[in-house]
């Protein structure tokens, strides 16, 4: 394992770093990789030859060339369904949020808008969207996508739609419905992202989604940030095409202090911190030194990815 001094890393410094551990005796054997910086062809030459295993403390593969690294004979950790919890709960969070206005009435007392007996005194005023009897559709129905299904039925949601290749065998106890995504757009009061970032997703929630989607409907991210066309997504909510949005992942990461995004009252960003509880980075980081130990050993690892 190589740990290198910086907030964060850059990618030289940890090529540096990668080479200068491969030249020592018994070279480099594995990478625990908790990085922004992907994992190529150009990093792998700079390991050599003796490495065995490269392990994520993720569950997401993005950053992974996997091709270069199975062409090498080279094994792949993860941690796979670790922080499904976590991320469900922040999405959740978010979905309340986005729907109730958390965001948009913080900036309204922060103004000093918010006065009795004005505007801001009517019964109309700040009105968001109720979740009970809502139609909540999720695009990627793994792990993360099943427990969101889950706690989102203790908000006696009306339905649970979800969109994929095939059926989920837990599905039915979700009470949830397969759907093509053109169904899902268009029926859902709340769309939520929880799908794996691949060439196949890489900005499928674009202009032409967010114009399928109800006005009132709410758009959660907490999959990647290239699932979205971030352009497309801010002028939907400029002109009110949705509703709202709440984002854990954005692109860039980190985004810029005065990005577009965070000047929308309707749109209530965090700092991609889906996974950032003391328990689950800690089962993390576990998980990722077994799997490394099991590799180096000879053993199964107990996530790997096939």
């Amino acid at each position: 394992m190589i740990i290198v001094d910086g907030n964060p890393p850059t990618r030289p410094q940890i090529l540096q770093a990668v080479r200068e551990a491969a030249a020592k005796p018994g070279g480099l054997c594995a990478l625990f990789w908790w990085s922004k910086v992907n994992v190529d062809e150009e990093l792998l030459d700079a390991a050599g030859p003796n490495l065995k295993a490269v392990c994520t403390m993720s569950s997401g593969l993005d950053k992974l060339d996997l091709d270069a690294i199975r062409k090498r004979g080279i094994l792949i950790g993860n941690t796979l369904h670790v922080l499904d919890d976590s991320v469900a709960n922040v999405a959740v969070g978010l979905v309340l949020s986005a729907t109730r206005r958390f965001h948009e009435g913080r900036r309204i007392i922060e103004s000093g808008v918010w006065v009795l007996g004005g505007s801001t005194d009517s019964p109309q005023w700040l009105l968001g969207h109720d979740l009970a009897g809502s139609t909540v559709g999720i695009v990627g129905f793994g792990g993360v996508g099943s427990a969101i299904a889950n706690k989102l039925r203790a908000f006696d949601v009306g339905r649970i739609v979800y969109s994929g290749r095939t059926d989920k065998p837990n599905a039915r106890e979700l009470g949830a419905e397969r759907v093509p995504l053109a169904d899902l757009l268009r029926e859902s009061d709340i769309v939520v992202a929880a799908c794996p970032y691949s060439p196949e997703t890489h900005m499928m929630f674009n202009a032409d989604a967010f114009k399928q989607m109800k006005k009132e409907a709410t758009f959660v991210n907490v999959g990647r940030g290239l699932l979205v066309d971030q352009d497309a997504l801010i002028s939907a909510l400029k002109t009110g095409e949705i509703f709202a949005a709440g984002l854990d992942v954005m692109t860039p990461e980190p985004l810029p202090p005065d990005h577009p995004l965070l000047k929308l009252p309707n749109a209530v960003v965090i700092p991609h911190m889906g996974s950032a509880t003391y328990r689950t980075r800690e089962t993390m980081a576990v998980l990722t030194a077994q799997n490394i130990l099991a590799a180096l050993n000879g053993e199964p690892m107990p996530c790997q990815v096939k």
